[in-house]
């Protein structure tokens, strides 16, 4: 069934990183640049979201050293360990925690996040991601990135032998009972023995079956092979689409990839991501975003740009457009659906690669806005009544005071509109989202073979 615009609500991540998603927010006044390294950071982050009724905070990761140290804060915790405390300290939001296909094995990481959902009664999501860039790749002992299908066919993989760990207790199959000196039936945990291309394992987990079944699964690639495993597989996506007209073909398009391989479209939920700048009026929000801009170091951001284009910086001349003869995206290994973005945004507004550095400084790419909280609502309205998002992924350009002014701003006018929640309903992740509880495959399995065999 499909939802009718009158009946959709919107949906609404937090995406933490430690000082705000500006490159240059590290370096204003009020920012703590030590706030990557402090756990009490991230937990009031959380609180305030939660506050908010969003449903869910989401944090970032690479299994690499990203950027250069000297120029920003570099140093990362692991997010499953941050949201372990956040979970501990919240009782209603959902805890989402990006963790690599291509670096991370199935059995530790569905323990992980089983974990994180029995320990959190039932708010963990898993961001799949695959992981662009020869720098991870030396970390694990490989001279170069695997070839894009190739990350996406062991992705896919990797989410079905999850699935099987995670579906390899029944929810019945503890008993504990003392009596009888059982605690669990055995006929209820399933070694499955699986034997693929990339992986090999027995099963069962040493975790039961965690509250939602298994976690939430996100996903945010938009090149052509993440769009094909989204529809397969994913339950929310993250995106980056910096137009609407952009917005809405996306949307549209995964919408009907998902349909097409027999999925319910209402059950994939799209979360664009939009960095909002908000200030009193217009022009004062446009002087924050201005202010920001001024502290970008110029020159450090030139070698970031110049390192996704395969270039030396020297290549890029920061007054004038980029070069004509970049390479295609079939060329492009690593974040393929990013570099493509970066390119059109700069062509289609014949941007310097100055102002290239300041667009990106803020979203990567993302949709930025600076306005009032009233302008950011009604951006917010427009994509999601017209059609281009089923809610967004907020990405406060400066955090606490970014994503403080947007709760308590931007969400009550959403909540007057009728378009947001005003209290949570639901105590999981997926209760949060409308989404169901998944059913196990052992048993759906079991039960097909006694009705054939019934028949």
């Amino acid at each position: 069934m499909t939802s009718t615009p009158e009946s959709r609500t919107l949906h609404l991540n937090a995406f933490l990183m430690p000082i705000g998603h500006h490159e240059a927010a590290w370096r204003l006044p009020e920012s703590d640049p030590n706030a990557n390294l402090d756990i009490g950071h991230y937990i009031s982050l959380a609180q305030t979201a939660e506050r908010g009724k969003f449903d869910s905070v989401f944090l970032a990761d690479s299994p690499v050293l990203m950027g250069v140290p000297e120029r920003r804060p570099s140093g990362k915790l692991e997010p499953t360990i941050i949201l372990t405390a956040i979970g501990a300290a919240t009782s209603k939001i959902g805890l989402i925690a990006t963790a690599s296909t291509s670096y991370n094995e199935p059995y530790n990481l569905a323990r992980r996040f089983a974990s994180l959902d029995i320990v959190s009664g039932g708010r963990a999501g898993w961001n799949i991601v695959t992981t662009a860039g020869d720098d991870a790749a030396r970390n694990f002992g490989l001279d170069g990135v695997p070839a894009h299908k190739t990350r996406y066919q062991r992705a896919a993989e990797f989410v079905e032998v999850s699935t099987k760990l995670w579906d390899s207790w029944e929810d019945d199959a503890i008993v504990a009972d003392k009596d009888s000196a059982v605690h669990s039936d055995s006929a209820k945990v399933h070694r499955f023995d699986h034997e693929g291309e990339f992986f090999k394992v027995a099963g069962p987990l040493n975790v039961p079956r965690s509250p939602q079944g298994y976690p939430l699964l996100v996903q945010a690639g938009s090149s052509e092979n993440g769009k094909d495993f989204a529809a397969l597989y994913s339950e929310a996506i993250f995106t980056a689409q910096p137009t609407f007209e952009e917005g809405k073909a996306f949307y549209d398009d995964v919408k009907d990839r998902v349909a097409k391989v027999g999925r319910n479209p209402d059950q994939v939920l799209i979360l664009p991501g939009i960095v909002p700048v908000i200030g009193d009026t217009e022009e004062h929000a446009r002087e924050l975003d201005a202010e920001l801009a001024r502290l970008i170091s110029p020159e450090y951001a030139r070698a970031q740009l110049a390192e996704r284009f395969g270039l030396a910086p020297e290549e890029l001349d920061l007054d004038r457009e980029l070069p004509e003869d970049l390479p295609s995206e079939d060329e492009i290994e690593g974040a393929k659906s990013r570099y493509t973005l970066i390119v059109q945004l700069a062509r289609r507004e014949n941007l310097t690669v100055r102002e290239l550095i300041a667009r990106l400084g803020g979203g990567r790419g993302h949709r930025t806005f600076a306005g009032t909280a009233e302008q950011v609502a009604d951006t917010i309205e427009h994509w999601f009544r017209s059609g281009a998002a089923d809610g967004f992924n907020i990405m406060p350009a400066v955090l606490p005071s970014g994503l403080e002014l947007f709760v308590d701003r931007v969400v009550p006018i959403l909540q007057e509109r009728g378009l947001f929640r005003t209290d949570y309903t639901e105590t999981t992740l997926r209760g949060h989202y409308g989404l169901p509880r998944p059913d196990n495959q052992f048993v759906v399995d079991a039960n097909i073979r006694v009705t054939a065999s019934a028949t």
